[in-house]
């Protein structure tokens, strides 16, 4: 019995450190784009976040002309009893418009930076919205309940998270079995947009990342000026 209880503990523990090693492995380090962070993934190299201090152009007047929210919104067709998350909400800019589409609207506005957080914090109590809830993300989750959210929005964020791998894993365990990732990244594939190439995707790179972590693409929105529209669900 206590040859078994020995085999069993062993396994479990050669099984830990196979998973927690395969995500570390997963990571490369070199030298990149002098905008990049020098990590790696899939052939990626990972972005820097942008600070808070980039704040007043998340919220400049001609973002509806250039990446057309409101079609984008339409394209999530947020309906009543909806619950969506938008990861990476920086400054609230489409939170607050998802909040107001439609009745019975639930949003957590997720980010990882306190200063981001404390602006959104400010609007809501400004303006008594009592259906977003505000969320500190960390580098390897989201932090939302499990089994909890209907539709995910990534707004050029995805590209900066410095563990995707963990990431991925922390919001497919947030969304539900028919949830849906709305995941918005500027077209790498089009040098006309006037974007830092470490700061793009392209949908062929987010299909293999979003693949290799339990999604598929469904379908991908070719209508916004600047931004891919893809819309992933899980596999």
């Amino acid at each position: 019995m206590k040859k078994i209880i020995g085999l069993l503990i062993f396994c479990f523990t050669v099984t830990l450190i196979a998973q927690s090693t395969s995500s570390v492995d997963s990571y490369t380090y070199k030298e990149g784009d002098r905008n990049g962070t020098g990590k790696w993934y899939m052939g990626r190299e990972i972005a820097y976040v942008m600070g808070f201090q980039g704040m007043s152009w998340l919220e400049r007047p001609e973002r509806e002309k250039e990446e057309n929210t409101a079609k984008l919104l339409q394209h999530m067709n947020i309906t009543s009893g909806d619950v969506i998350a938008d990861i990476g909400a920086g400054s609230g800019y489409h939170v607050f418009k998802m909040s107001s589409i439609a009745k019975d609207v639930f949003v957590y506005a997720v980010d990882i930076q306190d200063e981001m957080l404390a602006e959104m914090n400010e609007r809501i109590t400004d303006n008594k919205i009592d259906n977003v809830t505000l969320v500190k993300g960390g580098e390897k989750s989201v932090n939302l309940p499990e089994n909890s959210v209907d539709k995910i929005l990534m707004v050029d964020v995805y590209h900066e998270f410095s563990y995707p791998i963990e990431m991925l894993a922390s919001i497919k365990n947030a969304l539900r079995s028919d949830g849906k990732i709305y995941l918005i990244e500027y077209r790498a594939e089009d040098p006309r947009v006037p974007i830092k190439e470490v700061h793009k995707m392209s949908e062929k790179q987010a299909v293999k990342e979003f693949e290799a972590a339990g999604f598929k693409l469904e379908k991908n929105k070719g209508n916004l000026p600047w931004q891919h529209c893809m819309v992933f669900v899980k596999s």
